[in-house]
């Protein structure tokens, strides 16, 4: 696709990337904890306080993430009412998957806003006790995870049960995959989306467009790479939320920058598909 195609794009066409759709979770761009906080309290601190000043409210983490999730709560603590806290359980035995719960109430205010189940792992085994959770007002929301593909087929059968009220996928410029039945199953059943991965694993800033080549896109406030991986996403009505994750608090008010209208139409991510081959 030519750079001047792009320019010429009316920002406000309508159809399915033209409108803007309410977000179920909060602010529409969240933070990630895999691998960037660990058991670093002060890396936690000085990412929320950035997070906060930016705009940013929903945290994603898990009992798989080291001591994230500890960190997390400590970072959290006075800033906690603001917060949209979705972390995970993570093991196969239901005695260990209510421990590691019980962790998190302590952590996070004796609340879950989102509990999801890690990579499936024992989901029908887990799905009666975090129910009765909900039940109770100690969970918001029940989600689901899976980050690989060949897993998409019983991420899919998990949301028909309808027990869920989240899903979080995998979704990129790059890595379209999820496009193909997960998220419309989750737009059918009226299930909430989380994006993660939206760079790739970081393989998508590995080589980045020249500053030029994003300038057609300074109408809908892109000025960097990251931030037009971000609108990408954000871009598609059916997903709720992304979480890029980062320990540099630097990286915050870039990151939230994506998370405003205007949204690109097909033209603009098309555009931006072609940039991330």
């Amino acid at each position: 696709m030519q750079l001047a195609a792009v320019r010429r794009c009316s920002r406000a066409q309508g159809g399915q990337y033209g409108r803007v759709d309410a977000r179920r979770l909060g602010p529409v761009v969240g933070v990630g904890t895999w691998r960037t906080f660990d058991s670093d309290v002060l890396v936690a601190r000085a990412v929320v306080e950035a997070a906060e000043a930016a705009g940013v409210r929903v945290y994603d983490s898990s009992p798989m993430y080291g001591g994230a999730e500890r960190a997390l709560g400590q970072a959290l603590d006075g800033r906690r009412s603001d917060a949209v806290v979705a972390t995970k359980i993570w093991t196969r035995s239901t005695e260990q998957g209510q421990e590691q719960f019980q962790r998190q109430l302590e952590w996070f205010g004796g609340r879950v806003d989102v509990e999801q189940v890690h990579n499936l792992v024992s989901w029908r085994r887990h799905l009666r006790w975090l129910e009765r959770a909900r039940d109770d007002g100690a969970v918001g929301r029940l989600g689901v995870t899976h980050y690989d593909a060949s897993a998409f087929g019983e991420l899919e059968e998990a949301l028909r049960t309808r027990r869920f009220d989240v899903v979080q996928l995998p979704y990129n410029a790059r890595d379209r995959e999820s496009a193909r039945r997960l998220l419309p199953a989750a737009d059918e059943l009226g299930i909430a989306v989380i994006v993660m991965e939206p760079f790739g694993a970081a393989s998508l800033l590995r080589r980045r467009p020249a500053r030029g080549e994003l300038t057609a896109l300074a109408g809908f406030g892109v000025t960097t790479w990251p931030q037009a991986l971000l609108k990408w996403i954000l871009s598609d009505p059916r997903v709720d939320v992304v979480i890029p994750g980062t320990a540099n608090p630097a990286h915050l008010a870039d990151n939230a920058a994506a998370g405003s209208p205007p949204w690109f139409g097909p033209e603009e991510r098309a555009y931006v598909e072609q940039l991330a081959q």
